[in-house]
């Protein structure tokens, strides 16, 4: 980092600061100047007053020769470079230079052209605008100021001499004196600044280098370091600073972010250290994915069929039970008769009720879909069945999860469900039992489910994948095998799945997962680490 960062941060800041700081110096310098120049001004001012104070009598009395000897003598003090005396025509009548004496100044001079810049002179001006600065012929600085002998009531009434009262001035006082100590001092002030500037600098050089190396080339090295170790492949090492501000928030940021590519570094050597175990539990999900598809394909399938067996069969059987009935109630007949016919008539309605089994499995009617509340059909469902015989020797548990929102359903069908899930259960638990119906929202908080579980037999391991095939049934002569296949079939419809747990002995728990926006469900299954695993699963999702 050396000869990057800091010399440039030091060069950069040093630069400004040297401009900002010979700004200031200047300013200074000038406003020093200005004040040192007034005060020469105000002094040479006050000097002339008393030039004029000191040989006003002498004037009076036009007494030339003592006004030259006041004058001389003052001229003698030091500080003071000229002074000269010129009446109202310009012509010298005293001065500290007795060459002087007589001398004719033209309005042009520069003693005079300060009045006589324009047409008309002027009367009264500013001291500053009287005064004039000039450097004489051997170099030496000197400020001018030209001060006007007014006609005052003394002179115009004087006894002595005579001056007209509408004469302004009688004269002009021309006073010089050098800015030899003004230079000096100006010379010093700008030596002593330009020094403290010097040492203001290297100080705040000094103390910047020294802050820019423990604030920003630290940390930043420390970085650069932490960096390099990542190119390297180090993830061991962090980067530690105490700092609140922002180089220490990135190297918070730098921390996590080596965190987080060591895990990524760990987890792609454990991948390549599994990919045996990864590639067959892939293989295993495609798989089962594949006989999913089979089992759609096939259910597909099977229904199409059994569409165009049950339009076959269902004319000749109302037929069958239309003349059967008549035969029957024909008083003609051999009462000996009765009993078969009445046999041929029950056959016959059971025909009848599985060939409407297989239109309600085959026939893809639409869902009639509205918000619809989960618990509220579970309820209506429970209503219809809990009166039942079957159910007087179970306990029924309900465990809702209230305020879910509701789902778009068709709640006529999901009645359907529920109560064949419900006959289900409490066949299965012909000595009684316990009947625990669940509901609530899935941990990814995109679906709601409904768990009905039960204590009865439990579904043998290989029953387990037949158990939504059309006429499978463990139920021998109490059922048509058609009640989950027709479930599943609706559940599909609403892009849901459906699956089952079940232990021989120990009970079954069927679950259904519902998408809350009416999204296809994606993952394999349902329910495998929410409900708790059992020995013997068969997950069916759609």
């Amino acid at each position: 980092m050396s000869l990057r960062l800091l010399p440039k941060l030091a060069i950069w800041i040093n630069l400004v600061l040297l401009i900002f700081m010979a700004l200031f110096a200047y300013i200074n310098l000038e406003s020093l100047k200005k004040l040192l120049l007034e005060e020469a001004v105000t002094y040479a001012d006050k000097l002339g007053d008393t030039v004029i104070r000191a040989t006003q009598h002498q004037m009076l009395y036009d007494d030339r020769g003592r006004t030259q000897e006041i004058i001389e003598e003052i001229g003698k003090e030091k500080g003071i470079g000229n002074i000269r005396l010129m009446d109202k025509t310009g012509t010298i009548i005293c001065s500290t230079q007795p060459q002087e004496i007589g001398t004719l100044l033209d309005k042009k001079d520069e003693a005079c052209n300060m009045c006589h810049v324009t047409g008309n002179p002027a009367i009264h001006a500013s001291s500053m605008n009287r005064s004039r600065q000039f450097t004489r012929h051997d170099g030496k600085q000197l400020l001018g100021l030209a001060k006007a002998i007014y006609n005052d009531e003394k002179c115009h009434t004087a006894s002595c001499h005579f001056h007209p009262a509408d004469i302004k001035v009688l004269g002009v006082l021309d006073v010089t004196i050098p800015l030899d100590h003004m230079n000096e001092q100006l010379a010093t002030y700008r030596g002593t600044t330009i020094a403290i500037t010097l040492l203001l600098m290297g100080l705040i050089s000094l103390f910047l280098t020294i802050f820019i190396q423990q604030l920003v080339n630290q940390p930043v090295q420390q970085l650069v370091r932490h960096t390099e170790k990542l190119a390297r492949g180090e993830m061991d090492g962090t980067v530690s600073l105490a700092s609140g501000d922002e180089l220490g928030d990135l190297a918070d940021s730098f921390n996590r972010m080596t965190l987080k590519l060591k895990q990524a570094r760990d987890e792609l050597e454990d991948w390549a250290k599994n990919l045996e175990t990864k590639v067959e539990e892939r293989t295993k999900e495609i798989t089962a994915i594949q006989a999913q598809l089979i089992r759609s394909e096939k259910l597909a399938s099977i229904g199409e069929l059994v569409a165009g067996i049950a339009h076959e069969i269902n004319n000749p059987l109302t037929g069958i039970l239309v003349f059967s009935s008549l035969v029957n109630d024909n008083p003609k007949l051999d009462p000996a008769l009765k009993d078969d016919l009445k046999t041929i008539v029950q056959e016959t309605e059971r025909c009848s009720k599985i060939v409407k089994g297989l239109l309600d499995f085959a026939r893809e009617s639409l869902p009639q879909k509205k918000l619809s509340s989960i618990n509220d059909i579970l309820d209506l469902a429970l209503s219809l069945v809990e009166h039942q015989i079957l159910f007087q020797n179970i306990a029924l548990i309900k465990d809702y999860t209230f305020g879910m929102p509701d789902i778009m359903l068709d709640p006529n069908q999901f009645e359907q469900v529920f109560i064949n899930m419900l006959l289900n259960a409490g066949q299965s638990m012909a000595s009684g039992g316990s009947l625990n119906i669940r509901t609530g929202i899935t941990e990814d908080g995109l679906s709601e489910f409904i768990a009905i579980s039960d204590t009865g037999c439990g579904i043998p391991e290989e029953n387990l994948p037949k158990i939504f095939d059309p006429f499978f049934s463990t139920k021998e002569n109490r059922g048509t095998g058609l009640g989950l296949s027709v479930s599943y079939g609706i559940i599909h419809n609403h892009r849901g799945n459906i699956c089952v747990q079940s232990v021989v002995g120990i009970g079954t728990t069927f679950t259904i997962e519902l998408p809350i926006n009416g999204e296809d469900k994606t993952e394999v299954g349902c329910g495998g680490e929410m409900y708790g695993k059992t020995d013997s699963i068969f997950q069916v999702t759609t």
